[in-house]
């Protein structure tokens, strides 16, 4: 007898906006009541729908606009019902859809005058629903009216709901730190849709959220480029703090020029590639030589584009500062290497690690950085720069966190930030 395996699908949360615009509806028709079946409840609950955004920001916009189109539409389809009105000309059904086709020229070059282009849409539909559905009521003028009011009711019911909510006590006076690679991110190296919606209004609302993690700056932009982030974040294992809203390196904990150069040229006169990682005035530069093997040239090849890397085939400049030096070679390689550095009498120096490569199986990386290049280090370098003293700390070794995150939920960091930011 055999079983089929079975997969269990994990389904996202119900989130708040779900909830919050099937009650928009439900408004949308409590109001049609309250004005004595006055309306169309229809177009009123279409507003509420459009207008319900993820952020207020965006709802705020998204109001502006449909509130701004609603008046253009509302205007030239008032237009258009005096010109049937009040004039002799016995129109025919072919006339009036050519009258109205041309009425949408002057309507839309309305809103490229205003500067309101995003609003040619909204104000298009609410001119082809008087002219088309109802200009031969027997009173249009009130069904205007109605069209108007029933939408600004339901951008009024949307963005009262978009920024109701408990209210909750916030501790902004804390910093909470967050690991990347499968702490924060899931996986696949990415954020679920819920944990990037919640974690934003976080940030929007004024939660102090950073990161902290081994990859460089390049990497954390691309793989937070969803995300608000305003706090700078630690990178490089805590050799920088990096600022991503101006591209600026704040703080370095860097080899001196000497030291450089004798790691380098030790490296080197064991036949040995080295990638000397440098921060000149917010650039990275990353000095390289001649390739010993194809991860290297892989890697090379993959990261010369980014706008955050500078890859130059040179020596180290004089008097250059090294972030870091990074070697990839074969495991049984970089093991010798590391043992011979660690006989050096300046190894007491530096902080040296080495990683299994993920990307190139067989092979190992080898990093090196200032002894005083430590997450913890920079953690404090951060909190001294922002006057904090409570910090909390997520991560996924026992140990070495405040919260441990066990990786079994995609959204779990983000749950458990949410608990400790907001409370009753």
């Amino acid at each position: 007898m055999s079983f089929k395996s079975t997969k269990f699908v994990k389904w996202p949360p119900l989130g708040m906006r779900i909830i919050k615009s099937s009650f928009g509806v439900f408004l949308a028709f409590v109001m049609y009541y309250l004005r004595g079946k006055q309306g169309a409840p229809f177009y009123t609950a279409l507003s509420v729908l459009w207008c319900m955004r993820a952020y207020t920001d965006e709802v705020k916009s998204m109001a502006w606009q449909r509130t701004i189109g609603t008046f253009i539409g509302g205007f030239y389809g008032l237009l258009m019902i005096m010109i049937e009105k009040n004039t002799f000309i016995d129109y025919t059904e072919f006339l009036r859809y050519v009258l109205i086709s041309l009425l949408i020229i002057p309507l839309i070059y309305t809103t490229v005058l205003m500067n309101k282009k995003n609003a040619s849409y909204f104000a298009c539909v609410v001119f082809l629903s008087i002219v088309v559905l109802h200009l031969t009521d027997e009173n249009p003028y009130i069904f205007v009216f109605n069209r108007v009011l029933d939408t600004l009711i339901g951008i009024g019911i949307a963005l009262v709901l978009n920024v109701a909510e408990l209210p909750k006590k916030k501790r902004r006076d804390v910093l909470f730190i967050s690991g990347l690679d499968n702490v924060l991110l899931t996986m696949d190296e990415t954020l679920t849709p819920y944990s990037k919606v919640v974690l934003n209004k976080m940030l929007d609302d004024g939660a102090q959220f950073t990161v902290s993690t081994m990859k460089t700056p390049a990497v954390i932009v691309e793989k937070l480029r969803d995300i608000r982030i305003k706090l700078p974040v630690i990178a490089m294992d805590g050799a920088v703090l990096f600022d991503i809203e101006n591209k600026r390196y704040l703080k370095k904990f860097e080899l001196e020029y000497e030291d450089a150069v004798k790691i380098a040229e030790f490296i080197e006169n064991e036949q040995i590639q080295v990638f000397k990682n440098v921060v000149i005035e917010d650039m990275w530069a990353i000095y390289y030589g001649d390739f010993k093997n194809t991860a290297e040239e892989n890697i090379f090849t993959k990261f010369r584009k980014s706008p955050y890397r500078n890859y130059i085939k040179s020596p180290l400049p004089t008097d250059s500062k090294v972030v870091y030096f990074m070697v990839i070679e074969k495991e049984a390689v970089v093991q010798q290497l590391y043992g011979k550095l660690m006989e050096q009498s300046w190894a007491h120096k530096l902080k040296m690690i080495t990683y299994p490569s993920d990307d190139y199986p067989g092979y190992t990386y080898l990093k090196i950085y200032n002894k005083q290049a430590t997450r913890e280090n920079m953690k404090q370098v951060l909190c001294d720069m922002l006057g904090v003293e409570k910090v909390v700390t997520f991560g996924n070794i026992p140990g070495k966190s405040d919260v441990v995150v066990r990786g079994n939920d995609s959204d779990e960091v983000v749950k458990k930030l949410k608990k400790m930011y907001e409370y009753i």
